[in-house]
């Protein structure tokens, strides 16, 4: 609903309903350090940094400041070069810090072996932050959940001695040699000591399950311990699973240290309920969230910013994570996130920011291989209308230096009508107060699916006209603000930033598209007003200059005198034109752009601009900086520009938008048969003799059978192969049945031939809403079988899937995986066993890239392999047998240097058809497609595994079950979205380099 003037006018005057609204809790005492200007953007400066705390905010060199924080993982983007891309887009929008999860599984391919180079190199990750001018919260495990195999622990550690998550000394000899490998490199880029960003540090995640044992609290103590050994002296902290207050200062030994651990907590509320209260306002005690810790600030060291997908997408009805996205948008994160700052949130981290891709066998059996999350940034890496808040609300955060230091206020009595039956509706009114300086703030919060008018008294000063909450969304409003060298009476705008450029003062607010606004500045006499752009009416009462203006573009209201010599810009701006507002800040004073898409960097030398961004539409470009800047670049290109009335430059040419993208056909494909393990007389001599008798699993061993886990024989990941040998059963005759017991991940897949001949295949079932979590599938396949006399082969492939989490730290992880029992009825023939899976870690993709399929092990999914002998065949197909097949093709791509453009690969069949690709980008696996289950068709192909100047290979192994026929059917390259600017992009790996084993 978009209200005109007349109608705000109409209502202004309307009666509405009182309402009183009220929570627990009082005012926090006064802490010691005052508040005033935030910290400069961090770096690794070489200088030594104070990072400390009170119970209001962190505390830097001294400074307050509000950690506006996104989660990102580097392992799920395997292009070093688009790290920095992601960064840049996060800190132009308005995020300060990152957290970063460090996934052991990703580093460590077997024991005391830890790899941080290539995609894996943590240290250039971190420098990149730094250069960036982001904070870290670095969180390394030693166990992380994040929907990846076995919760992070490596596939080595599912077949240790030893009870993962407590402090069973051969575990910590482990966690040890792990902890000592990131912290090696972690120590050098602490801020306290000027080498990085790194400000804080988790110790374990979400660890609910042993609180109250001797081993929980010895496990917390030891980590606390080892890190600070190792030389991390930033506080610590941990994130308790819900609002239990686990682990909350003083409840685990931390060697006599005190003053430099805070209690956090994690938090995915429906989107569906309203938002909770997890703090000021909300039931106090440990139950309360940051209540649990009353003297450190509070910390939601995760805050949902969508949700995980599972296989089959029941979490939403099939429609994968644009439904995310949908469910929890813009009005949803304002909604939420404002209501978390007004609980006391200082430490704010939304997880997922960027959720990427988790490749290979990254993911967890609860998920498939996008882990888009519905974030702010999707999975190919575009800026989605969620960043609309985020952005805001991180300028506001930094412009703003009273927010990081708020006690709650009296509450206030607001007035409410709106919605379209005329009935009363109310508001979740939240009022809070600076002690320092005295501003006010004040979010209001409609939990209603109807727009609000909400009259509302800001501090004793009713707003002449109502304040608009539309459904389902919230707002903050100030009042006794200082914007420079004048003050904010009120508005009903939300204030985004101010900053001072050259000789005037600029302050942006913002609102929805058509919404009436007034902004009221005091003025000690009657200033010259003149409104350069869009439409504003003023007036001059009682001390403070009034503008009316309804949101459109962006409006420029320049005030000049009423007692300051200064002048006054005052932009108002609707949402879609905030985001086009950049504020970066440089050692020679802030910078203010307007107009483009992004802004990556803005640089000062004498007195020219240096900017660099991205373009997706033709746009302006308006910079205001320091004095004596006097001319513009962009993109290394000088570009014309004039002084305006605005106190700006603006260029005289519009940037360019971006050139067209154009994708070439997916044609030329070859074929070849696979699983030549399948065949009775395939030489397995060279397999491991799966013939040992115990296992550290979970899962027990069944009487009288070897072990047959794929874990205990050093096969972790992807396929593996199993064959059996045995005589016929002598007088007994031959068996009439077999029965192969197996443990998988989610969608795990069996299928069997005797002497060559196909059994039959078994696959677990799709998850449905009450399985949706399971990690752990098993099930018994039967088939019948008819043989004659003499030696038999039964040849059975597994298609694991991957380890579940360890949440529940119940050693979970090590669940079998693989075949773990095989029976006959009629007969009891004995079988010796071979198996194989995987071959040698890649050295440069690392170990969780391929699996144990026989064109893997082969080099059939790396560039450099011969297939000139393949048979040429076209798509779509419809081939029907039981097995393994591969098609591979090559194409080239010739993008414009200056073009980011996010390229996917789309798959699609007839849904019938069951079938499932593992899909290779020069040779980096890049994901699994069941075209029968979905929800996923479009697989993102990161820039860098994509070569988009040159020669790429296409790999995909198709595994079907022979029910039905099996595909690909339509194969093509997706154009997902293009910029013109982004990074220069590296390649990970040389194009024609084979690793075959």
């Amino acid at each position: 609903m978009v209200w005109s003037r007349r109608t705000f006018s109409a209502l202004a005057g309307t009666t509405a309903l009182g309402l009183t609204l009220s929570g627990s809790g009082g005012a926090f005492a006064r802490a010691s350090a005052p508040t005033g200007p935030a910290p400069d953007p961090p770096g690794a400066d070489g200088t030594r940094h104070t990072v400390g705390f009170d119970k209001y905010s962190m505390l830097v060199d001294g400074s307050r400041v509000v950690l506006w924080s996104g989660e990102v993982h580097p392992f799920r983007l395997p292009s070093p070069s688009l790290w920095r891309d992601v960064l840049e887009k996060l800190r132009a929008h308005g995020y300060n810090t990152i957290s970063v999860y460090v996934s052991w599984n990703y580093h460590s391919p077997a024991p005391g072996r830890y790899d941080f180079t290539g995609v894996r190199d943590l240290d250039l990750f971190l420098r990149t932050a730094a250069e960036t001018g982001l904070y870290v919260i670095l969180r390394p495990g030693p166990y992380i959940n994040a929907e990846v195999d076995a919760g992070g622990f490596p596939g080595w550690l599912t077949a240790t001695r030893g009870t993962a998550r407590t402090s069973d000394p051969t575990y910590l000899s482990y966690v040890d040699e792990w902890l000592t490998a990131v912290n090696r490199i972690a120590v050098r880029h602490l801020y306290t000591h000027g080498g990085g960003t790194i400000v804080l540090y988790q110790l374990e995640n979400e660890y609910a399950n042993n609180v109250t044992s001797p081993r929980g609290r010895d496990y917390m103590a030891h980590l606390y311990a080892k890190v600070r050994a190792d030389g991390i002296d930033v506080p610590l902290f941990h994130n308790d699973k819900g609002r239990n207050g686990y682990w909350a200062p003083g409840t685990f030994d931390t060697g006599g240290e005190s003053g430099r651990y805070l209690y956090g907590f994690d938090g995915y509320p429906s989107p569906l309920a309203p938002p909770p209260d997890w703090g000021y306002y909300g039931v106090g005690g440990t139950k309360g969230g940051s209540t649990a810790s009353p003297e450190t600030p509070g910390l939601l060291a995760e805050f949902g910013g969508g949700w995980f997908d599972p296989w089959g997408g029941v979490e939403f009805d099939g429609k994968g994570y644009a439904e995310s996205a949908r469910t929890r948008d813009a009005a949803y994160e304002r909604r939420f996130y404002l209501t978390n700052l007004a609980n006391g949130i200082k430490v704010h981290n939304v997880y997922m920011t960027f959720g990427g891709t988790s490749w290979g066998w990254l993911p967890a059996p609860v998920v498939y291989t996008s882990y888009d999350y519905g974030a702010a940034l999707d999975e190919a890496r575009r800026p989605t209308p969620k960043l609309v808040p985020m952005h805001q609300l991180g300028q506001l955060l930094h412009s703003v230096p009273d927010l990081a230091k708020l006690d709650r206020a009296a509450d206030i009595q607001v007035g409410a009508k709106g919605g379209a039956s005329g009935e009363a509706a109310g508001i979740t009114a939240y009022h809070l107060v600076n002690p320092d300086t005295e501003a006010h703030f004040h979010i209001l919060r409609n939990d209603r699916a109807d727009d609000v008018l909400a009259a509302v008294p800001l501090a004793g000063v009713d707003v002449p006209l109502p304040v608009p909450v539309p459904a389902l969304d919230a707002r903050l409003l100030a009042t006794g603000l200082p914007l420079g060298r004048r003050t904010l009476r009120y508005s009903s705008a939300q204030p985004m930033l101010w900053l001072t450029a050259g000789r005037q003062d600029i302050a942006v607010f913002t609102g929805r598209k058509g919404e009436a606004t007034r902004t009221a500045v005091e003025c000690a006499s009657k200033p010259t007003v003149t409104v350069l752009e869009g439409k504003a009416d003023h007036a001059y009462t009682s001390g403070a200059l009034r503008v009316d203006a309804e949101l459109d573009g962006l409006i420029r209201v320049l005030v000049e005198g009423g007692g300051t010599d200064a002048p006054f810009l005052l932009l108002l701006a609707d949402d879609e034109t905030s985001v086009r507002l950049w504020r970066h800040d440089t050692p020679s004073g802030p910078v203010l752009a307007y107009g483009p898409a992004l802004l990556r960097t803005a640089a000062l030398r004498d007195t020219t601009v240096h900017l660099t961004g991205d373009t997706v539409e033709a746009a302006d470009l308006e910079v205001w900086g320091p004095r004596g800047t006097s001319e513009v670049v962009w993109n290394q290109g000088r570009l014309k520009a004039r002084a305006t009335t605005s106190g700006s430059l603006r260029t005289e040419r519009r940037l360019p938008g971006v050139a067209a993208v154009h994708l070439p056909a997916l044609d030329n494909w070859r074929f070849h048969t696979e699983n030549p393990e399948s065949d009775a007389g395939f030489d397995d001599s060279a397999w491991k003799v799966a013939d040992r008798t115990s296992s550290y699993s979970t899962t027990p061993v069944p009487a009288g059978q070897p072990v047959l886990f794929a874990d205990d024989y050093g096969f972790h990941y992807g396929d593996v192969w199993y064959r059996g040998r045995f005589e016929e059963a002598g007088d007994a005759g031959a068996a009439e049945s077999v029965s192969l017991s197996y443990v998988t991940g989610t969608q795990g897949l069996l299928m069997a031939w005797l002497d060559g001949k196909p059994l039959g295949a078994h696959r677990m079932p799709v998850p449905d809403k009450s399985t949706v979590r399971k990690g752990t599938w098993s099930a018994t396949a039967t088939f019948p079988v008819r043989y004659a006399s003499g030696p038999h082969v039964l040849s059975v492939l597994v298609r694991r899937m991957q380890h579940d989490m360890d949440g529940a730290a119940k050693d979970t992880h090590k669940a079998a995986r693989g075949l773990t029992a095989v029976t006959f009825a009629g007969a009891s023939p004995a079988v010796t066993w071979r198996i194989q899976g995987e071959a040698a870690p890649d050295p440069v993709r690392g170990p969780l890239n391929h699996g144990g399929l026989y064109g893997e092990r082969q080099g059939w999914h790396l560039p450099g392999f011969a297939d000139g002998g393949w048979k040429a065949v076209d798509f779509p197909r419809a081939a029907r047998g039981q097995g393994v097949a591969w098609y591979r093709t090559g194409f080239r791509l010739a993008i414009d240097p200056g073009v980011d453009a996010s390229i996917g690969l789309t798959l699609t069949d007839d849904p019938a058809r069951a079938y499932r690709v593992q899909i290779f980008l020069n040779g980096w696996n890049m994901g699994q497609y069941i075209n029968d289950v979905g929800p996923q068709h479009t697989f993102v192909l990161p820039g860098g595994v994509l070569r988009t100047r040159g020669a790429n290979t296409l790999a995909l192994a198709v595994l079907s079950d022979g029910t039905t026929p099996a595909g690909p059917g339509e194969v093509r390259l997706t154009l997902m979205g293009s910029a013109a600017g982004g990074v220069p992009v590296t390649p990970v790996d040389s194009p024609g380099r084979a690793h075959a084993r």
